[in-house]
């Protein structure tokens, strides 16, 4: 029986997808958008948590990876209807996940304060900072726990269920953020940026309890860690070691753009944490059909679907731009509007104001590399992804702002450079894509 990719079948998987996906940038820009409004030190809040949030964001990135990986395996045997094979894996996934995370509290804890000054952070954004990160690095573990089990899901070919629990957890972060940032008089004390980070890990926690019931429930992989440990353990490890190296480049890109902002001055970065944090936004909103091809493309290789799997992803280009294009239009829409949200501070938003037409522009650009990223993760083909982001990160967008930052565009080159690291991240991945799959597909 061929695998169902009518666009409504897609949308079945991408629109949960989408709402699962955006709700780690809502818990960071909720948290930039109450920190940023707070009474004193608001600029200085709001580079904090920009800050922090570009370190949280790389150690999600390194470790959660093993969503890509539970759900490429899963999906393709699904797709040979082989499931039962690989029952074990996800809870010996989570178990290696898990305690890889309670070894990264206990090696950054303490070193918190030489980990940001590594970010150009100083005075009271390094304080900020330290506060910030020390509360909410005990949210990472719940964290990737929740990522494991959305992977479990996606390969399972279901998104309904992360949905459900992200907005769970996203509307528990943002009533906890008014309440513990601002207090409630009478009641509570305001904590400010500790607020903010107290919110973030009590939603973490309360996401991930809810994986646990609604895996548990709703499907028949197993959480009861068993050994000895699956035949496809090895293949998982490897598959995370080459993402684990992709995402060190990724994360290369974001330290030295976060770095670069902070060097320019307190007004720069509160404007960089706002446009990047939109940036996250509208990455994650790409996802959905990411992850829908992540989805399906890992089903089609698995059952060896190659024609299907071709005009799958000729579907998911005309999508993908579609969705970029309105994203920017939307964007556009509310260019002055959303600076608003975040800061009132009339300096900062005028530097948001002159780069985020560059985060609008490189939308469409944006959805075609996510979503061929999702489509190679699906078939489980990481070291291409990694080998494409090592030469768009080194080759391309070091150079590219190293010479504008030389020019002294300061956030101009940080922008103008990552539209060109994006551009270098996605075509490669088209091109690669025809090359394999076109001539399977003409003997399918």
């Amino acid at each position: 029986m061929s695998t169902n990719i009518s666009l409504k079948h897609i949308n079945k998987l991408a629109i949960p997808a989408l709402i699962s996906g955006i709700s780690e940038p809502i818990l960071s820009l909720t948290d930039a958008a109450i920190v940023g409004n707070i009474q004193f030190n608001a600029t200085e809040s709001l580079a904090a948590v920009g800050i922090v949030t570009t370190f949280l964001s790389m150690l999600i990135w390194v470790l959660g990876q093993t969503r890509s990986a539970i759900s490429s395996i899963v999906s393709q045997y699904v797709g040979a209807n082989n499931l039962d094979e690989i029952k074990n894996l996800p809870a010996q996934a989570i178990f290696i996940i898990t305690s890889l995370s309670v070894l990264i509290i206990i090696g950054t804890y303490p070193f918190a304060n030489h980990i940001f000054k590594l970010y150009n952070a100083s005075g009271l954004i390094l304080e900020y900072s330290v506060d910030y990160y020390k509360i909410r690095v005990f949210g990472f573990p719940f964290t990737l726990f929740t990522i494991a089990v959305f992977g479990a899901f996606r390969g399972l070919q279901n998104t309904y269920y992360p949905m459900l629990i992200a907005i769970i957890g996203t509307i528990a972060n943002i009533i906890l953020d008014f309440i513990l940032v601002y207090g409630i008089d009478g009641y509570i004390e305001p904590m400010h940026i500790k607020g903010a980070a107290y919110a973030s890990v009590i939603a973490q926690l309360l996401m991930a309890i809810c994986a646990v019931y609604y895996l548990l429930k709703k499907t028949s992989i197993p959480l009861k860690l068993s050994f000895p440990f699956n035949k496809e353990i090895n293949r998982f490890v490897l598959m995370i070691l080459n993402l684990f190296v992709r995402t060190i480049a990724l994360n290369v890109t974001l330290y030295y753009a976060s770095a670069f902002a902070t060097s320019y001055g307190a007004t720069y970065i509160a404007a960089y944490t706002i446009a990047i944090n939109l940036w996250f936004l509208g990455a994650f909103i790409v996802d959905g059909y990411s992850s829908a091809g992540n989805i399906l493309s890992g089903k089609l290789y698995g059952g060896k679907e190659y024609s299907l799997l071709i005009t799958l992803s000729n579907k998911l280009i005309k999508y993908g731009i579609v969705i970029g294009i309105f994203i920017a239009l939307v964007g556009g829409l509310l260019y002055y509007p959303l600076g608003n949200i975040f800061t009132n501070d009339p300096e900062v938003l005028k530097q948001f104001y002159n780069i985020f037409w560059i985060v609008l522009a490189m939308q469409p650009l944006c959805t075609l590399a996510f979503i061929f990223d999702g489509i190679f993760k699906g078939l489980g083909k990481m070291e291409v992804l990694r080998n494409v982001l090592l030469a768009s990160t080194f080759l391309v967008f070091i150079p590219i702002l190293f010479w504008l930052d030389y020019l002294n565009y300061k956030l101009y080159a940080i922008f103008i450079a990552i539209t060109f690291w994006i551009i270098a991240r996605g075509f490669p991945l088209i091109l690669i894509f025809r090359k394999i799959f076109t001539p399977l597909s003409k003997n399918n």
